[in-house]
């Protein structure tokens, strides 16, 4: 299948997905919020830069997009560039796995929920962290 859109088109249509306050970062933080869960904040200085962590409890929380790291339930190969995408979505998920390591063997707990999982039950993803974090205070 050949892409409808303009190499020009498509470079402009990338280049508007955001890398940060997504909707799901949205979402997520006002169910955090609405439970009273606080101390958060973004983790860009943190390998693999989380999109919230807890500093103080060592706590990271990461918001998979579903296409973009390759969810088993959720991600479909696009019909153009197929060999482009499934480089670039083999290559993401090699990084997740190397960044869980690397933060677990620095005393980091951390959690990754899928977007989908953030979309339809943003409030079990909010009770699954404050679980985790209740877990940490004990510690």
């Amino acid at each position: 299948m050949v892409d409808v859109l303009t190499k020009k088109q498509r470079s402009y249509c990338m280049s508007r997905i955001l890398g940060t306050n997504t909707g799901l970062e949205i979402t997520f933080k006002k169910y955090m919020r609405s439970v009273g869960i606080a101390g958060f904040c973004k983790g860009s200085k943190v390998v693999g830069k989380p999109d919230f962590i807890f500093p103080a409890l060592k706590v990271a929380v990461f918001l998979d997009g579903c296409f973009w790291h390759g969810c088993p339930k959720c991600y479909k190969e696009p019909a153009t560039n197929t060999n482009f995408w499934e480089n670039k979505i083999s290559g993401n998920k090699k990084r997740d796995k190397q960044v869980n390591r690397v933060l677990k063997k620095e005393g980091w707990k951390l959690k990754r929920f899928w977007g989908h999982q953030v979309k339809k039950t943003p409030d079990r993803c909010v009770s699954t962290l404050k679980r985790i974090l209740d877990e940490r205070h004990d510690v």
